[in-house]
């Protein structure tokens, strides 16, 4: 029995854990961007906040992806649900290049233009949203392009707390010694981070100023 064969017989689950993969990681990437944006913009108004920022998103990303989902377990409020847990680890993961690129895309505008809207009497709020955030959304793309590929991949690690998705079918064929059902959770969680990276590489393109 071929992979694609074994796959078409087991399609219901694969499709009911590749829908519990993209939960973990669509509702991952939407808290990561609600925090991680308004940091990068955070540190561009207020720079002695970068490195104890950055340095902490650093840390959080030279933990190993297991380990520090052991290390939230002991966490209170994220009760007995392994979703949340994932979720929580996921989006401390996804941080680093959101604050990053959104720092590194305002900082790249070019002072000519801010000093052009102060002389046209644009206030700091009206140059961030009107002038450094469409200039930079390019780059912000690119950190969310990077971010969801990450979280794809560590996606699959949530299974061994219980979290479902792909992983769940990877985990078994390593139990198992199974080629083919290890394949049956990485092809599809594969393609999942390709067709994001070519989305999102897109919508970088389309953003960035020519």
């Amino acid at each position: 029995m071929n992979i694609f064969h074994f796959m078409l017989q087991n399609r219901a689950e694969i499709l009911e854990l590749t829908g519990e993969h993209l939960w973990l990681v669509g509702v991952s990437i939407l808290i990561a961007v609600i925090i991680g944006i308004p940091l990068g913009i955070l540190i561009t108004r207020w720079p002695a906040l970068n490195k104890p920022i950055l340095g902490s998103a650093n840390i959080v990303q030279t933990i190993p992806s297991l380990a520090l989902f052991g290390f939230l377990l002991p966490v209170p409020w994220i009760g007995d649900r392994a979703g949340r847990l994932a979720i929580l680890a996921l989006t401390l993961y996804a941080l680093l290049p959101l604050i990053r690129n959104t720092y590194i895309g305002i900082k790249g505008v070019d002072p000519a233009i801010l000093e052009a809207g102060r002389g046209m009497g644009m206030t700091a709020r009206q140059l961030l949203w009107q002038v450094e955030l469409p200039l930079s959304a390019g780059v912000i793309i690119a950190g969310v392009r990077v971010a969801t590929v990450i979280c794809v991949g560590l996606a699959t690690i949530a299974a061994a707390i219980g979290a479902g998705g792909l992983g769940e079918y990877i985990f078994r064929g390593l139990a198992m010694v199974n080629n083919q059902v290890i394949l049956a959770g990485a092809i599809p969680a594969a393609a999942m981070a390709l067709v994001a990276d070519v989305c999102l590489g897109w919508l970088e393109k389309r953003l960035t100023p020519h």
